[in-house]
Protein backbone atom coordinates (compact mmCIF):
# COMPACT_ATOMS: atom_id res chain seq x y z
CA UNK A 1 0.00 0.00 0.00
CA UNK A 2 1.30 3.57 -0.73
CA UNK A 3 0.62 6.55 1.24
CA UNK A 4 -0.34 9.66 -0.29
CA UNK A 5 -2.00 12.98 0.98
CA UNK A 6 -5.92 12.09 1.05
CA UNK A 7 -7.13 15.61 -0.60
CA UNK A 8 -10.36 14.52 -1.42
CA UNK A 9 -12.65 11.36 0.66
CA UNK A 10 -14.30 8.35 -1.11
CA UNK A 11 -13.04 5.51 -2.85
CA UNK A 12 -12.15 4.41 -5.96
CA UNK A 13 -11.51 1.02 -8.03
CA UNK A 14 -10.92 0.99 -11.29
CA UNK A 15 -8.29 1.14 -14.25
CA UNK A 16 -5.53 4.08 -14.85
CA UNK A 17 -5.68 6.63 -17.40
CA UNK A 18 -2.31 8.62 -17.30
CA UNK A 19 -2.45 12.31 -18.27
CA UNK A 20 0.08 12.93 -20.44
CA UNK A 21 2.78 15.36 -19.60
CA UNK A 22 2.79 19.28 -21.82
CA UNK A 23 5.27 18.87 -24.53
CA UNK A 24 5.26 21.40 -27.30
CA UNK A 25 7.58 22.11 -30.02
CA UNK A 26 8.62 25.44 -30.00
CA UNK A 27 10.71 27.20 -32.65
CA UNK A 28 14.59 27.93 -31.95
CA UNK A 29 14.84 30.98 -34.31
CA UNK A 30 15.11 34.49 -33.63
CA UNK A 31 12.10 37.41 -35.03
CA UNK A 32 13.26 40.14 -37.06
CA UNK A 33 12.82 43.33 -35.82
CA UNK A 34 10.73 44.15 -38.11
CA UNK A 35 8.32 41.09 -37.15
CA UNK A 36 7.88 42.15 -33.30
CA UNK A 37 4.96 44.13 -33.89
CA UNK A 38 3.19 40.99 -35.23
CA UNK A 39 4.75 38.70 -32.22
CA UNK A 40 3.13 41.43 -29.33
CA UNK A 41 -0.39 41.17 -31.92
CA UNK A 42 0.27 37.32 -31.58
CA UNK A 43 0.33 37.59 -27.61
CA UNK A 44 -2.11 40.28 -27.10
CA UNK A 45 -4.50 37.56 -29.29
CA UNK A 46 -3.18 34.28 -27.45
CA UNK A 47 -4.18 36.43 -23.93
CA UNK A 48 -7.95 37.32 -25.58
CA UNK A 49 -8.98 34.09 -26.53
CA UNK A 50 -7.55 32.72 -23.07
CA UNK A 51 -9.31 34.65 -21.13
CA UNK A 52 -12.59 33.90 -22.92
CA UNK A 53 -11.95 30.51 -22.77
CA UNK A 54 -11.40 30.82 -18.78
CA UNK A 55 -14.81 32.65 -18.40
CA UNK A 56 -16.99 30.12 -20.51
CA UNK A 57 -14.97 27.39 -18.17
CA UNK A 58 -15.75 29.44 -15.07
CA UNK A 59 -19.25 29.72 -15.91
CA UNK A 60 -19.55 26.32 -16.52
CA UNK A 61 -18.12 25.21 -13.48
CA UNK A 62 -20.00 27.70 -11.19
CA UNK A 63 -23.73 25.51 -12.55
CA UNK A 64 -21.58 22.66 -11.21
CA UNK A 65 -20.41 23.68 -7.47
CA UNK A 66 -21.34 27.20 -7.51
CA UNK A 67 -19.32 30.69 -7.26
CA UNK A 68 -16.88 29.99 -4.53
CA UNK A 69 -15.25 27.03 -5.94
CA UNK A 70 -15.24 28.40 -9.46
CA UNK A 71 -13.58 31.85 -8.17
CA UNK A 72 -10.46 29.75 -8.98
CA UNK A 73 -10.35 30.77 -12.34
CA UNK A 74 -10.36 34.69 -10.99
CA UNK A 75 -7.05 33.82 -10.06
CA UNK A 76 -5.95 32.47 -13.51
CA UNK A 77 -7.18 35.85 -14.91
CA UNK A 78 -5.69 38.13 -12.36
CA UNK A 79 -2.44 36.15 -13.85
CA UNK A 80 -3.39 37.03 -17.39
CA UNK A 81 -3.07 41.09 -16.24
CA UNK A 82 -0.35 40.91 -13.61
CA UNK A 83 2.04 43.03 -14.82
CA UNK A 84 4.84 41.36 -13.77
CA UNK A 85 4.24 38.00 -15.56
CA UNK A 86 3.30 39.99 -18.83
CA UNK A 87 6.30 42.57 -18.15
CA UNK A 88 8.42 39.10 -18.32
CA UNK A 89 6.72 38.13 -21.64
CA UNK A 90 7.08 41.29 -23.51
CA UNK A 91 10.80 41.62 -22.06
CA UNK A 92 11.94 38.23 -23.41
CA UNK A 93 10.00 39.41 -26.95
CA UNK A 94 11.43 42.53 -27.48
CA UNK A 95 14.75 42.44 -25.82
CA UNK A 96 15.86 38.79 -27.10
CA UNK A 97 13.79 39.01 -30.53
CA UNK A 98 12.08 35.58 -29.46
CA UNK A 99 8.54 34.70 -30.59
CA UNK A 100 6.02 34.75 -28.39
CA UNK A 101 5.09 31.27 -27.86
CA UNK A 102 8.71 30.66 -26.77
CA UNK A 103 8.58 33.98 -24.66
CA UNK A 104 5.85 32.55 -22.92
CA UNK A 105 7.40 29.33 -21.96
CA UNK A 106 10.64 30.84 -20.50
CA UNK A 107 8.63 33.23 -18.47
CA UNK A 108 6.84 29.99 -17.26
CA UNK A 109 9.53 28.03 -16.25
CA UNK A 110 10.99 31.42 -14.63
CA UNK A 111 8.19 31.81 -12.03
CA UNK A 112 7.46 28.43 -11.24
CA UNK A 113 11.54 27.95 -10.89
CA UNK A 114 10.94 31.02 -8.09
CA UNK A 115 7.81 29.62 -6.47
CA UNK A 116 10.26 26.12 -6.42
CA UNK A 117 12.79 27.55 -3.91
CA UNK A 118 10.04 29.69 -1.75
CA UNK A 119 10.14 27.28 1.61
CA UNK A 120 6.21 27.54 1.35
CA UNK A 121 4.15 24.34 0.50
CA UNK A 122 1.11 27.20 -0.98
CA UNK A 123 3.14 29.44 -2.87
CA UNK A 124 4.82 26.10 -4.64
CA UNK A 125 0.86 25.15 -5.49
CA UNK A 126 0.46 28.45 -6.68
CA UNK A 127 2.94 27.58 -9.65
CA UNK A 128 0.59 25.29 -10.73
CA UNK A 129 -1.73 28.07 -11.71
CA UNK A 130 0.89 29.91 -13.64
CA UNK A 131 1.74 26.90 -15.66
CA UNK A 132 -1.57 26.08 -16.56
CA UNK A 133 -2.56 29.75 -17.95
CA UNK A 134 0.62 29.49 -19.67
CA UNK A 135 -0.10 26.35 -21.17
CA UNK A 136 -3.12 27.31 -22.35
CA UNK A 137 -1.67 30.83 -23.65
CA UNK A 138 0.78 28.50 -24.96
CA UNK A 139 -1.92 26.17 -26.57
CA UNK A 140 -3.62 29.07 -28.59
CA UNK A 141 -0.02 30.53 -29.77
CA UNK A 142 0.52 27.11 -31.10
CA UNK A 143 -2.89 26.11 -32.63
CA UNK A 144 -2.07 22.76 -30.32
CA UNK A 145 -5.13 20.46 -29.43
CA UNK A 146 -6.40 19.75 -26.28
CA UNK A 147 -5.63 16.57 -24.57
CA UNK A 148 -7.93 13.90 -25.25
CA UNK A 149 -9.38 11.96 -22.50
CA UNK A 150 -10.86 8.48 -22.52
CA UNK A 151 -14.51 8.06 -23.72
CA UNK A 152 -17.12 8.65 -21.23
CA UNK A 153 -18.19 4.90 -21.92
CA UNK A 154 -15.13 4.19 -19.66
CA UNK A 155 -15.24 4.86 -16.52
CA UNK A 156 -11.50 5.48 -15.01
CA UNK A 157 -9.16 7.04 -12.38
CA UNK A 158 -6.86 9.89 -13.57
CA UNK A 159 -3.35 9.97 -13.42
CA UNK A 160 -1.04 12.41 -13.52
CA UNK A 161 2.03 14.53 -12.43
CA UNK A 162 -0.35 17.60 -11.31
CA UNK A 163 -3.22 18.42 -12.59
CA UNK A 164 -4.87 21.85 -13.17
CA UNK A 165 -8.01 23.13 -12.76
CA UNK A 166 -8.57 24.10 -15.96
CA UNK A 167 -7.94 20.00 -17.07
CA UNK A 168 -10.64 19.22 -14.11
CA UNK A 169 -13.46 21.46 -15.26
CA UNK A 170 -13.06 19.89 -18.44
CA UNK A 171 -13.85 16.22 -16.80
CA UNK A 172 -16.85 14.86 -17.01
CA UNK A 173 -17.04 13.35 -13.08
CA UNK A 174 -19.96 10.54 -13.70
CA UNK A 175 -16.83 9.10 -15.77
CA UNK A 176 -13.86 10.43 -13.15
CA UNK A 177 -13.53 7.41 -10.67
CA UNK A 178 -11.28 9.08 -8.52
CA UNK A 179 -7.62 10.76 -8.86
CA UNK A 180 -4.15 10.54 -8.40
CA UNK A 181 -1.60 13.15 -8.43
CA UNK A 182 2.16 12.96 -8.05
CA UNK A 183 2.52 16.83 -6.92
CA UNK A 184 -0.10 18.55 -4.64
CA UNK A 185 -1.88 18.59 -1.56
CA UNK A 186 -4.93 19.27 0.73
CA UNK A 187 -4.98 23.30 -0.47
CA UNK A 188 -4.27 23.23 -4.28
CA UNK A 189 -7.22 24.58 -6.16
CA UNK A 190 -7.28 21.09 -8.18
CA UNK A 191 -8.14 19.33 -4.68
CA UNK A 192 -10.60 22.11 -3.69
CA UNK A 193 -12.48 21.26 -7.08
CA UNK A 194 -12.22 17.82 -6.57
CA UNK A 195 -13.72 17.93 -3.08
CA UNK A 196 -16.48 20.47 -4.71
CA UNK A 197 -17.49 17.99 -7.32
CA UNK A 198 -17.03 14.62 -4.81
CA UNK A 199 -14.40 13.03 -6.46
CA UNK A 200 -11.77 11.18 -4.44
CA UNK A 201 -8.33 12.56 -5.02
CA UNK A 202 -5.34 10.92 -3.72
CA UNK A 203 -1.96 13.51 -3.65
CA UNK A 204 1.61 13.74 -2.92
CA UNK A 205 2.81 10.18 -4.61
CA UNK A 206 5.96 11.77 -6.16
CA UNK A 207 9.47 9.45 -5.39
CA UNK A 208 6.89 6.84 -3.62
CA UNK A 209 6.08 4.75 -6.47
CA UNK A 210 8.86 1.68 -7.06
CA UNK A 211 7.32 1.75 -11.10
CA UNK A 212 5.54 4.88 -12.40
CA UNK A 213 1.49 3.51 -12.99
CA UNK A 214 1.07 2.95 -16.73
CA UNK A 215 -2.65 3.53 -18.61
CA UNK A 216 -4.06 0.08 -18.03
CA UNK A 217 -3.10 -0.33 -14.48
CA UNK A 218 -5.42 -1.69 -11.85
CA UNK A 219 -5.94 1.24 -9.04
CA UNK A 220 -7.75 1.51 -5.77
CA UNK A 221 -7.12 4.25 -3.75
CA UNK A 222 -8.70 5.88 -0.16
CA UNK A 223 -9.29 9.88 -0.58
CA UNK A 224 -10.24 9.53 2.76
CA UNK A 225 -6.64 8.26 4.05
CA UNK A 226 -4.63 8.85 0.87
CA UNK A 227 -3.72 5.44 0.79
CA UNK A 228 -3.51 3.88 -2.72
CA UNK A 229 -2.85 0.40 -4.21
CA UNK A 230 -1.29 -0.58 -7.39
CA UNK A 231 -2.06 -3.80 -8.89
CA UNK A 232 -4.52 -5.06 -5.91
CA UNK A 233 -4.94 -8.71 -5.42
CA UNK A 234 -8.80 -10.09 -5.32
CA UNK A 235 -8.77 -9.63 -1.73
CA UNK A 236 -7.62 -5.91 -1.61
CA UNK A 237 -10.55 -4.89 -4.70
CA UNK A 238 -13.30 -6.64 -2.43
CA UNK A 239 -12.36 -4.90 0.41
CA UNK A 240 -12.64 -1.52 -1.12
CA UNK A 241 -15.60 -2.46 -2.99
CA UNK A 242 -17.18 -3.00 0.49
CA UNK A 243 -16.19 0.32 1.89
CA UNK A 244 -17.16 1.84 -1.47
CA UNK A 245 -19.98 0.50 -1.68
CA UNK A 246 -21.39 1.25 2.43
CA UNK A 247 -20.62 4.93 1.10
CA UNK A 248 -23.25 4.60 -1.74
CA UNK A 249 -25.56 2.84 0.60
CA UNK A 250 -24.96 5.33 3.40
CA UNK A 251 -25.61 8.21 0.61
CA UNK A 252 -29.24 6.88 -0.39
CA UNK A 253 -30.26 6.00 2.82
CA UNK A 254 -29.71 9.41 4.36
CA UNK A 255 -31.85 11.10 1.23
CA UNK A 256 -34.79 8.90 2.99
CA UNK A 257 -34.44 11.80 6.16
CA UNK A 258 -35.21 14.56 3.70
CA UNK A 259 -38.57 14.85 5.21
CA UNK A 260 -37.77 13.96 8.30
CA UNK A 261 -37.43 16.81 10.90
CA UNK A 262 -34.47 17.36 12.73
CA UNK A 263 -35.32 16.31 16.67
CA UNK A 264 -32.76 14.47 19.30
CA UNK A 265 -34.28 11.63 21.37
CA UNK A 266 -35.60 13.24 23.60
CA UNK A 267 -37.78 16.02 21.80
CA UNK A 268 -34.95 19.10 21.69
CA UNK A 269 -35.87 20.33 17.67
CA UNK A 270 -33.32 21.87 15.39
CA UNK A 271 -33.74 23.95 12.49
CA UNK A 272 -31.51 23.02 9.54
CA UNK A 273 -31.18 25.72 6.81
CA UNK A 274 -28.86 25.98 3.97
CA UNK A 275 -26.16 28.10 2.51
CA UNK A 276 -26.77 29.44 -0.59
CA UNK A 277 -25.34 31.78 -3.64
CA UNK A 278 -27.89 30.56 -6.69
CA UNK A 279 -31.37 29.06 -7.01
CA UNK A 280 -29.70 25.90 -8.28
CA UNK A 281 -28.10 25.68 -4.92
CA UNK A 282 -31.40 26.61 -3.42
CA UNK A 283 -33.58 23.74 -5.38
CA UNK A 284 -30.45 20.90 -3.87
CA UNK A 285 -31.11 22.67 -0.15
CA UNK A 286 -34.32 21.92 -0.40
CA UNK A 287 -34.17 18.81 -1.87
CA UNK A 288 -31.84 17.75 0.81
CA UNK A 289 -34.71 18.66 3.43
CA UNK A 290 -33.38 22.51 4.06
CA UNK A 291 -35.94 24.56 6.32
CA UNK A 292 -35.02 27.89 4.48
CA UNK A 293 -32.22 29.91 3.43
CA UNK A 294 -29.80 30.62 6.30
CA UNK A 295 -26.91 32.80 3.95
CA UNK A 296 -27.79 33.66 0.55
CA UNK A 297 -24.41 34.38 -0.82
CA UNK A 298 -25.09 37.61 -2.91
CA UNK A 299 -21.94 37.79 -4.73
CA UNK A 300 -22.61 35.29 -7.56
CA UNK A 301 -25.06 38.33 -8.51
CA UNK A 302 -22.15 40.42 -9.08
CA UNK A 303 -19.73 37.92 -10.70
CA UNK A 304 -19.64 36.66 -14.60
CA UNK A 305 -20.73 40.43 -16.01
CA UNK A 306 -18.98 43.71 -17.25
CA UNK A 307 -21.19 46.07 -14.85
CA UNK A 308 -22.96 45.90 -11.63
CA UNK A 309 -26.37 44.29 -11.70
CA UNK A 310 -29.56 46.83 -11.64
CA UNK A 311 -32.11 47.00 -8.81
CA UNK A 312 -34.44 45.05 -11.08
CA UNK A 313 -31.90 42.24 -11.84
CA UNK A 314 -31.59 42.02 -8.29
CA UNK A 315 -34.85 42.54 -7.23
CA UNK A 316 -36.33 39.23 -9.57
CA UNK A 317 -33.54 37.27 -8.16
CA UNK A 318 -34.09 38.13 -4.53
CA UNK A 319 -38.30 37.70 -4.82
CA UNK A 320 -37.38 34.30 -6.70
CA UNK A 321 -35.81 32.78 -4.20
CA UNK A 322 -38.28 34.57 -1.41
CA UNK A 323 -41.36 32.99 -3.46
CA UNK A 324 -39.46 29.38 -3.00
CA UNK A 325 -38.74 29.03 0.53
CA UNK A 326 -42.52 30.05 0.95
CA UNK A 327 -43.21 30.98 4.55
CA UNK A 328 -40.08 29.99 5.94
CA UNK A 329 -37.10 32.22 5.93
CA UNK A 330 -34.60 33.38 3.55
CA UNK A 331 -31.56 35.44 4.96
CA UNK A 332 -29.94 37.37 1.96
CA UNK A 333 -26.68 38.90 2.77
CA UNK A 334 -24.99 42.11 1.29
CA UNK A 335 -22.51 42.19 -0.96
CA UNK A 336 -19.53 40.58 0.47
CA UNK A 337 -16.24 40.97 -1.51
CA UNK A 338 -13.10 41.72 -0.96
CA UNK A 339 -10.30 39.01 0.37
CA UNK A 340 -10.11 36.30 -2.07
CA UNK A 341 -13.19 37.50 -3.86
CA UNK A 342 -12.77 39.84 -6.92
CA UNK A 343 -15.00 41.53 -9.53
CA UNK A 344 -13.24 42.26 -13.09
CA UNK A 345 -15.25 45.25 -13.37
CA UNK A 346 -14.28 46.80 -9.76
CA UNK A 347 -10.75 47.50 -9.20
CA UNK A 348 -10.04 46.77 -5.77
CA UNK A 349 -6.68 48.20 -4.07
CA UNK A 350 -3.78 46.17 -4.07
CA UNK A 351 -3.02 45.65 -0.21
CA UNK A 352 -0.43 43.57 1.75
CA UNK A 353 -3.36 41.81 3.85
CA UNK A 354 -6.89 41.57 1.76
CA UNK A 355 -8.82 39.73 4.02
CA UNK A 356 -8.01 42.52 7.00
CA UNK A 357 -8.75 44.91 4.44
CA UNK A 358 -11.07 47.01 2.14
CA UNK A 359 -14.11 44.29 1.80
CA UNK A 360 -17.26 43.68 2.70
CA UNK A 361 -19.37 46.09 4.73
CA UNK A 362 -16.33 48.66 4.19
CA UNK A 363 -17.32 48.64 0.78
CA UNK A 364 -20.69 49.00 0.97
CA UNK A 365 -20.30 52.25 3.21
CA UNK A 366 -17.91 53.44 0.89
CA UNK A 367 -19.73 52.64 -2.17
CA UNK A 368 -23.47 54.20 -0.99
CA UNK A 369 -24.38 54.49 -4.58
CA UNK A 370 -24.25 50.73 -5.32
CA UNK A 371 -24.92 49.77 -1.75
CA UNK A 372 -28.33 51.42 -2.02
CA UNK A 373 -28.74 49.41 -5.38
CA UNK A 374 -28.79 46.60 -3.04
CA UNK A 375 -30.40 47.18 -0.40
CA UNK A 376 -33.57 48.62 -2.45
CA UNK A 377 -33.87 45.51 -4.47
CA UNK A 378 -33.80 43.45 -1.07
CA UNK A 379 -36.62 45.30 0.66
CA UNK A 380 -38.86 45.13 -2.44
CA UNK A 381 -38.24 41.58 -2.16
CA UNK A 382 -39.52 41.34 1.58
CA UNK A 383 -42.78 41.63 0.47
CA UNK A 384 -42.99 38.49 -1.60
CA UNK A 385 -41.54 35.59 1.48
CA UNK A 386 -40.09 35.92 4.84
CA UNK A 387 -36.87 37.88 3.61
CA UNK A 388 -34.17 39.03 6.88
CA UNK A 389 -31.69 41.16 5.60
CA UNK A 390 -27.78 40.66 7.05
CA UNK A 391 -24.65 42.69 6.82
CA UNK A 392 -21.53 40.95 7.23
CA UNK A 393 -18.04 41.28 8.60
CA UNK A 394 -19.34 43.95 11.29
CA UNK A 395 -16.86 45.34 14.05
CA UNK A 396 -17.95 48.46 15.37
CA UNK A 397 -21.90 50.06 16.53
CA UNK A 398 -21.06 52.64 13.95
CA UNK A 399 -21.20 50.48 11.06
CA UNK A 400 -24.51 49.08 11.92
CA UNK A 401 -25.83 52.37 12.39
CA UNK A 402 -24.86 53.85 9.12
CA UNK A 403 -26.00 50.42 7.07
CA UNK A 404 -29.05 51.27 9.14
CA UNK A 405 -29.68 54.82 8.27
CA UNK A 406 -28.86 54.19 4.64
CA UNK A 407 -31.90 51.63 4.48
CA UNK A 408 -34.35 53.59 6.69
CA UNK A 409 -33.26 55.72 3.58
CA UNK A 410 -34.47 53.19 1.04
CA UNK A 411 -37.66 52.61 3.10
CA UNK A 412 -38.85 55.81 2.71
CA UNK A 413 -38.27 56.39 -0.53
CA UNK A 414 -40.25 53.28 -1.21
CA UNK A 415 -42.78 54.64 0.94
CA UNK A 416 -42.56 57.37 -1.66
CA UNK A 417 -43.02 55.78 -4.92
CA UNK A 418 -46.09 53.32 -3.54
CA UNK A 419 -44.27 50.23 -3.41
CA UNK A 420 -44.64 47.82 -1.21
CA UNK A 421 -42.23 45.95 1.18
CA UNK A 422 -42.20 44.75 4.85
CA UNK A 423 -41.63 47.23 7.19
CA UNK A 424 -40.90 44.76 9.75
CA UNK A 425 -38.40 42.80 7.64
CA UNK A 426 -35.71 41.77 10.46
CA UNK A 427 -32.04 43.49 10.05
CA UNK A 428 -29.18 41.08 11.81
CA UNK A 429 -25.71 40.77 10.94
CA UNK A 430 -22.77 38.61 10.65
CA UNK A 431 -20.62 37.83 13.75
CA UNK A 432 -16.86 36.89 12.33
CA UNK A 433 -14.47 39.32 14.06
CA UNK A 434 -13.26 39.25 17.73
CA UNK A 435 -14.03 42.73 18.14
CA UNK A 436 -18.33 41.90 17.40
CA UNK A 437 -17.55 39.26 19.94
CA UNK A 438 -16.29 42.19 22.16
CA UNK A 439 -19.13 44.33 21.75
CA UNK A 440 -21.67 42.15 21.26
CA UNK A 441 -23.94 43.25 23.12
CA UNK A 442 -23.82 46.66 22.34
CA UNK A 443 -24.76 45.30 18.68
CA UNK A 444 -27.40 43.40 20.02
CA UNK A 445 -29.31 46.52 20.99
CA UNK A 446 -28.76 47.60 16.94
CA UNK A 447 -30.58 44.56 15.28
CA UNK A 448 -32.40 42.13 15.46
CA UNK A 449 -30.32 38.64 14.76
CA UNK A 450 -26.71 37.36 14.76
CA UNK A 451 -25.67 34.47 12.56
CA UNK A 452 -22.40 33.38 13.98
CA UNK A 453 -19.96 33.44 10.78
CA UNK A 454 -17.51 30.28 12.51
CA UNK A 455 -14.98 30.04 9.17
CA UNK A 456 -13.98 33.13 9.19
CA UNK A 457 -14.21 33.84 13.67
CA UNK A 458 -12.07 30.84 13.42
CA UNK A 459 -9.29 32.23 11.40
CA UNK A 460 -9.32 36.13 13.19
CA UNK A 461 -9.57 34.27 16.18
CA UNK A 462 -6.74 32.17 15.96
CA UNK A 463 -4.59 34.22 13.13
CA UNK A 464 -4.61 31.25 11.17
CA UNK A 465 -5.12 31.21 7.41
CA UNK A 466 -7.04 27.75 7.20
CA UNK A 467 -5.26 27.44 2.77
CA UNK A 468 -1.97 27.74 3.87
CA UNK A 469 -0.51 24.67 3.89
CA UNK A 470 2.22 25.53 6.31
CA UNK A 471 0.15 26.92 9.24
CA UNK A 472 -3.03 24.93 8.38
CA UNK A 473 -2.83 22.44 11.27
CA UNK A 474 -3.01 25.07 13.58
CA UNK A 475 -6.49 25.98 12.30
CA UNK A 476 -8.57 24.18 15.46
CA UNK A 477 -12.13 25.25 15.48
CA UNK A 478 -12.52 23.79 18.68
CA UNK A 479 -9.70 26.02 20.43
CA UNK A 480 -10.89 27.20 23.83
CA UNK A 481 -10.68 30.69 22.09
CA UNK A 482 -13.22 30.06 19.57
CA UNK A 483 -15.39 28.43 22.05
CA UNK A 484 -15.35 31.35 24.60
CA UNK A 485 -16.08 33.51 21.90
CA UNK A 486 -18.89 31.42 20.87
CA UNK A 487 -20.51 31.33 24.25
CA UNK A 488 -20.03 35.33 24.50
CA UNK A 489 -21.79 36.40 21.49
CA UNK A 490 -24.78 33.56 22.62
CA UNK A 491 -25.08 34.78 25.51
CA UNK A 492 -25.03 38.14 24.47
CA UNK A 493 -28.07 37.66 22.14
CA UNK A 494 -29.67 35.66 24.81
CA UNK A 495 -29.66 38.51 27.19
CA UNK A 496 -30.64 41.23 24.70
CA UNK A 497 -34.07 38.62 23.32
CA UNK A 498 -32.55 38.60 20.09
CA UNK A 499 -32.00 34.96 17.58
CA UNK A 500 -28.69 33.83 17.19
CA UNK A 501 -27.78 30.77 14.28
CA UNK A 502 -24.35 28.92 13.75
CA UNK A 503 -23.54 29.40 10.01
CA UNK A 504 -19.64 27.85 8.38
CA UNK A 505 -18.22 24.55 8.77
CA UNK A 506 -18.49 24.31 12.56
CA UNK A 507 -22.18 24.27 11.76
CA UNK A 508 -21.81 21.21 9.39
CA UNK A 509 -19.63 19.50 11.52
CA UNK A 510 -21.76 16.67 13.18
CA UNK A 511 -19.42 16.64 15.87
CA UNK A 512 -20.03 20.39 17.14
CA UNK A 513 -23.67 19.24 18.30
CA UNK A 514 -23.55 19.06 21.61
CA UNK A 515 -21.61 22.59 21.61
CA UNK A 516 -25.13 23.86 20.19
CA UNK A 517 -27.75 21.84 22.60
CA UNK A 518 -25.75 23.30 25.13
CA UNK A 519 -26.15 26.99 24.17
CA UNK A 520 -29.49 26.65 23.59
CA UNK A 521 -28.76 26.87 19.71
CA UNK A 522 -32.07 25.89 17.26
CA UNK A 523 -30.78 26.89 14.08
CA UNK A 524 -27.97 25.79 12.08
CA UNK A 525 -26.58 27.02 8.82
CA UNK A 526 -24.23 24.75 6.54
CA UNK A 527 -23.48 23.58 2.76
CA UNK A 528 -26.87 21.64 1.44
CA UNK A 529 -24.21 18.31 0.92
CA UNK A 530 -24.05 18.66 5.22
CA UNK A 531 -27.79 19.13 5.95
CA UNK A 532 -28.58 14.97 5.98
CA UNK A 533 -25.49 14.06 7.95
CA UNK A 534 -26.33 16.82 10.68
CA UNK A 535 -29.76 15.70 10.44
CA UNK A 536 -29.02 11.99 10.93
CA UNK A 537 -26.60 12.59 13.77
CA UNK A 538 -29.31 14.72 15.68
CA UNK A 539 -31.84 11.90 15.61
CA UNK A 540 -29.79 9.64 17.00
CA UNK A 541 -28.58 12.28 19.79
CA UNK A 542 -29.57 12.61 23.19
CA UNK A 543 -29.53 16.08 24.08
CA UNK A 544 -29.09 15.68 27.63
CA UNK A 545 -26.43 13.72 27.21
CA UNK A 546 -24.81 16.01 24.72
CA UNK A 547 -24.76 18.49 26.75
CA UNK A 548 -22.80 16.92 29.22
CA UNK A 549 -20.09 16.32 27.17
CA UNK A 550 -20.57 19.78 25.89
CA UNK A 551 -20.17 21.47 29.38
CA UNK A 552 -16.63 19.68 29.80
CA UNK A 553 -15.43 20.55 26.27
CA UNK A 554 -16.11 24.03 27.23
CA UNK A 555 -14.03 23.66 30.35
CA UNK A 556 -11.18 22.34 28.61
CA UNK A 557 -7.30 23.99 28.06
CA UNK A 558 -6.66 22.17 24.86
CA UNK A 559 -8.38 21.73 21.69
CA UNK A 560 -7.47 18.32 21.02
CA UNK A 561 -9.18 17.48 24.78
CA UNK A 562 -12.58 18.81 23.13
CA UNK A 563 -12.00 17.30 19.82
CA UNK A 564 -11.38 13.69 21.71
CA UNK A 565 -14.39 14.13 24.12
CA UNK A 566 -16.93 15.12 21.03
CA UNK A 567 -15.34 12.48 18.94
CA UNK A 568 -15.76 9.71 21.41
CA UNK A 569 -19.47 11.28 21.88
CA UNK A 570 -19.90 10.86 18.17
CA UNK A 571 -19.04 7.10 18.71
CA UNK A 572 -20.92 6.17 21.02
CA UNK A 573 -24.51 7.72 19.95
CA UNK A 574 -23.60 6.70 16.48
CA UNK A 575 -26.10 4.86 14.54
CA UNK A 576 -26.58 3.04 11.38
CA UNK A 577 -29.79 3.55 8.70
CA UNK A 578 -32.43 0.84 7.80
CA UNK A 579 -33.42 0.00 4.87
CA UNK A 580 -36.91 2.39 5.31
CA UNK A 581 -34.00 5.33 6.18
CA UNK A 582 -35.26 5.23 9.62
CA UNK A 583 -32.31 5.37 12.33
CA UNK A 584 -31.31 2.25 14.32
CA UNK A 585 -29.51 1.94 17.32
CA UNK A 586 -25.87 0.43 16.47
CA UNK A 587 -25.42 -2.93 18.64
CA UNK A 588 -22.52 -4.24 19.92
Amino acid sequence: MIQGIGASAGVAIGKAFVLPNWEWSLPDTQVNAVDLAKEFERLYEGIRTSKDEIEFIKREFREIVGPEESSIFDAHLAILDDPVFMSEIRGIIERQYKAAEVAVKEAIDHFVAMFDLLDDEYMKERAVDIKDVGNRLLKHLLGAPEVILPSDTQPYILVAKELSPSQLAHLNPAYVLGIVTMMGGKTSHSSIMARALGIPLVAGLENKLENPIQTGDMLVLDGETGAVQLHPDETTVMKFASMRDKQHKKREQLEQLATVEAITKDGVALRLVGNISSVKELNLAQKYGAEGVGLFRTEFLYMDRNTFPTEEEQFEVYKLVAEKVGSSTVVIRTLDIGGDKHLDYFQLPEEQNPFLGYRAIRISLDRKDMFKTQLTAIVRASAYGNVKMMFPMISSVDEVQAAKAMLDEVKEELEQRGIPFNRDMPVGIMIEVPAAVMIADLLAEEVDFFSIGTNDLVQYVLAVDRMNEQIAHMYHPYHPAVLRMIRMTVEAARNAGIDVSVCGEMAADERSLPLWLELGISELSMSPQALLRVKHRALNTVASDARRVAVACFRNRTSSETEEQLGAFSQRSGATLGASGESKEKTS
